[in-house]
Formats: C-alpha cells, structure tokens, sequence
C-alpha cells in the first residue's frame, strides 16, 4: 500500500521560508512522476512542481526561482524548498505520486487524477 506523508508546513510572513518534505512509503516501481500541488480555500487544484526518475524538474512561473523541488531516493523523500514567499502561496500543500515514463506539462498536471497522495501540509503567508 502507497502511503505519503507531508510535514513542514507553517506561518510564515511575507519573504519567509519553509521546506516541505513528503515521505513515500510503499511505491516500489522504477518509474514516476512526483509532484507538489496546492490549494487555496475556493480555488482550484494548482500543480506547482514536478520530478520524474531522472531528476528533470518543472515550476510553474509564479513560482519558479523561487521553489525548488528535489528528492532524496535513500529516504525516499521528496522536498519543497520555498523562499521569498508570497500570500498568495497561501494554501494546502500536498504530495502525489503517479507511475508515468514522464510528468505531464506542469500546467496540465492538476487535471491529471494522481492515484497516490498525501493529506496535506498548511502553509500559510501572511503581508
């Protein structure tokens, strides 16, 4: 059974920093695509960054230079590094993982419907 389990979620003020981390437990396969979404209260789903099995790396703009996604396959840990944040990151952040040969463009990848994911991790930004 795929379990995820995010941690580090917070408030923080404007120009902050948090660090995400999303630990995987039970997906075995060799190929995937793992992703950060959020979601703010009467918004829709947003993908914001993804990384397959090769390390190739996608952002969505608002976020990129800013973000950065990285994984630790001997912990089978996947992180979101944000800086300079905004109120407008302001949501749930949750973990997911898909069996894909690749990610999907990250401006598609909410329709996406990832069979794994996490409960979700607050992060909240205040100006």
């Amino acid at each position: 059974q795929v379990q995820l389990v995010e941690s580090g979620g917070g408030s923080v003020q404007a120009g902050g920093s948090l660090r995400l981390s999303c630990v995987q437990y039970g997906y075995t396969a060799n190929t995937y695509c793992l992703a950060w979404f959020r979601q703010a209260p009467g918004k829709e789903r947003e993908g914001v960054a993804h990384i397959d099995h090769d390390d190739f790396t996608m952002y969505i703009p608002s976020v990129k230079g800013r973000f950065t996604i990285s994984q630790d396959n001997a912990k089978n840990t996947l992180y979101l590094e944000m800086n300079d944040l905004k109120p407008e990151d302001t949501g749930m952040y949750y973990c997911a993982i898909h069996k894909l040969n690749a990610c999907p463009a990250i401006r598609t990848i909410a329709s996406w419907p990832f069979p794994y994911r996490g409960q979700g991790t607050q992060v909240t930004v205040s100006s």
